[in-house]
């Protein structure tokens, strides 16, 4: 557990003051510390996002934004965590597509997805990037693909975790180029960047973060963006919807949820205050390394977005045969 106290503020330059702003006076909410609690391990990037976010959220509400590492369970853990605890609006879950996938994907929950969390905002997306190590053949993606489909169920590519969005990208490549390759998951894209760099596996579909250790060693290539749009990390290169897949956009991603219960006003005033935590200058001068799109929706945006990809998700998991290793 890590406290972003007004002392650590300090210590990193961002002591700004804790001033309670107008719609958040002292007896309103929040009645004390907040509490996120993050499914992923910390260090990684939406753990970053969580953490950078929060410091500005702490300073704007006046009260200590606690970041909780709950890992295990495939997020299971960290969701009942949030569940054990009272449904005052002091205590939500930071989350990703574990929200959608873990119901397709896992027997035996303790709880309904779709029953139990209230979308409250996305924070962030990652957009991904399809790579190969430096002594591949393939100079262009569209080089790439050609190799798959002469040499089919030869090539490997590695994405963290099985199951999870790179995953899900790599599928949905291969349905819609017409190509087989071998799925190698990895525990974290630090593990699949390391074997990128070390050249034991061909491929790897990673975060821009993820592959920026390899590629700046020069053990790795950047051949296309998972996003619809191109990544301001590497803006030379083409997206794979521009590269003959067009509405091609499977990025990695994670939002703010709360326990179905928590009272809405409470729910709506979190969702501002990210919002205007998200705007601030220095949040996107600290994650911009990270290649984060840092987003800030309505709770009714992001559920309506939440419901899109569950019905893609869910097509692609069946299509595919996807299951958890």
């Amino acid at each position: 557990m890590s406290r972003l106290s007004r002392r650590a503020l300090l210590g990193a330059g961002l002591a700004a003051p804790f001033i309670a702003r107008e719609g958040f006076a002292q007896g309103d909410w929040p009645k004390g510390p907040v509490r996120w609690v993050v499914a992923f391990a910390a260090g990684g990037a939406a753990d970053t996002v969580a953490r950078n976010i929060g410091v500005r959220v702490a300073e704007i509400i006046g009260q200590q934004v606690i970041i909780d590492n709950r890992t295990g369970g495939n997020a299971v853990v960290a969701a009942n965590a949030v569940l054990q605890a009272p449904r005052d609006g002091q205590t939500f879950l930071v989350d990703a597509a574990n929200q959608i996938t873990n119901t397709l994907l896992m027997k035996d929950l303790p709880f309904d997805y779709a029953q139990t969390w209230v979308p409250v905002t996305q924070l962030a997306s990652f957009p991904q990037v399809v790579a190969v190590k430096q002594d591949f053949p393939s100079q262009t993606f569209q080089e790439f693909i050609a190799a798959a489909k002469a040499k089919p169920g030869t090539i490997s590519y590695g994405t963290p975790p099985a199951a999870g969005m790179a995953h899900m990208a790599g599928e949905e490549l291969q349905r819609r180029a017409g190509i087989k390759l071998i799925h190698v998951p990895y525990r974290g894209g630090a593990d699949a960047a390391r074997d990128i760099g070390a050249g034991a596996v061909d491929s790897v579909i990673i975060t821009t973060n993820s592959i920026r250790p390899p590629v700046a060693a020069g053990r790795a290539r950047v051949l296309a963006v998972t996003s619809l749009k191109r990544s301001s990390a590497f803006p030379d290169v083409p997206t794979i919807a521009e590269s003959g897949y067009p509405g091609f956009d499977l990025n990695d991603w994670n939002g703010l949820f709360a326990v179905t219960g928590t009272p809405p006003a409470l729910i709506d005033r979190m969702q501002a205050v990210v919002a205007e935590a998200i705007k601030d200058p220095k949040v996107k001068e600290r994650l911009d390394p990270t290649g984060a799109d840092l987003v800030g929706n309505t709770p009714a945006e992001f559920k309506t977005w939440i419901a899109g990809q569950r019905e893609l998700l869910g097509k692609l998991i069946a299509e595919a045969g996807i299951k958890l290793q």
